[in-house]
């Protein structure tokens, strides 16, 4: 596997003439949609054929940064993603290959005809294009699949257009969805249009060590990031290490917010692992999972109230994980 951060360093294997499969789209989130563009690709690569172990190279070509963060950057979405989680997961989904290309003032300006021409046939040597019913692209997004079936005749690929509603959905699985159910602390729905739970990675800083006085040591991370935080509250989720010591992700009580009962102004993600006071995190980076909302921020009016709350939600969440009492 193969990522590929410009065109000119893409490095495909063009003995026989080989074509690939290549999709293209800036894949946010990779939700189940984009999931099941990739699959289409990976059923086209078997039909085109061309290496030895019998299929053609899947390239998949992601946007970063996102599109309007160029165009119209007041307008632009939390992504649900980083790029390096990106890629990972397009290469989970099934592609061989992924080129992040960087888009800028200038590629923003290609036509759709420029496009196809600089990186489906010149940079990827595309044999089939796979994309979503919806794709646009080119200057001023002018591009859609009908401009790629017309191009395709002159250059020599074909195109595969996928509907992206699942089975018993009556809209799309869209990147705006997932991020309209996150920013309302519906995880849940999230997890069902991304196919996973939505999770946030970030670096942990030293807090003001009020958990550990309280009985509840939490592992903060900034909520400033640049992917979408879930909506103030509780939630039951995981928290997994990302450093050289990374295992298994460990079950964890997390809360977003500013901590309103000692008057906070910074915004962080705090995550108490369930029946752990031994970890030493600050400074490691960590990804924080959220499987289920149990509650909205609240203010409690001393710090009893909010340590007996911390009891119930941490036995919400091991309820919530389908763990066992305290051990």
């Amino acid at each position: 596997m193969s990522v590929w951060r410009r065109l000119i360093d893409v490095d495909l294997d063009r003995s026989g003439n080989a074509r690939t499969v290549v999709t293209v789209g800036t894949f946010d989130g990779v939700h189940r949609g984009h999931q099941a563009v990739v699959a289409r690709a990976v059923q086209q690569a078997w039909t085109l054929g061309g290496r030895r172990d019998g299929h053609a190279p899947v390239v998949a070509v992601t946007l970063d940064p996102h599109p309007m963060t160029v165009l119209a950057p007041d307008r632009a979405p939390m992504m649900l993603t980083r790029v390096d989680r990106r890629v990972q997961l397009l290469q989970d989904a099934g592609a061989d290959n992924v080129l992040v290309l960087g888009f800028d003032r200038t590629v923003a300006g290609w036509s759709p005809e420029e496009f196809v021409r600089r990186v489906l046939v010149d940079g990827l040597h595309a044999g089939v294009v796979v994309v979503g019913a919806a794709f646009r692209f080119g200057a001023r997004a002018a591009g859609t699949v009908d401009t790629l079936r017309t191009e395709s005749a002159e250059h020599g690929f074909t195109v595969d257009a996928v509907e992206l509603v699942g089975a018993g959905h009556d809209a799309p699985w869209s990147s705006t969805a997932a991020r309209s159910a996150i920013s309302a602390g519906d995880v849940e729905a999230a997890a069902r249009i991304l196919g996973r739970q939505h999770s946030v990675a970030g670096t942990v800083v030293e807090g003001e060590h009020r958990g550990r006085e309280l009985g509840f040591p939490t592992a903060n991370v900034p909520a400033s990031g640049p992917v979408a935080v879930p909506a103030d509250g509780v939630y039951a989720g995981t928290l997994r290490r990302l450093d050289e010591q990374a295992g298994a992700a460990q079950p964890a009580a997390v809360s977003v917010g500013t901590n309103p009962t000692f008057d906070g102004v910074a915004r962080q993600i705090e995550s108490y692992v369930l029946d752990r006071d031994d970890l030493e995190l600050y400074g490691v980076e960590v990804e924080v999972a959220f499987g289920s909302r149990l509650r909205g921020q609240v203010r409690f009016d001393g710090v009893d109230e909010l340590v007996a709350q911390m009891r119930v939600d941490v036995e919400q969440t091991r309820a919530a994980l389908h763990l066992g009492g305290t051990s």
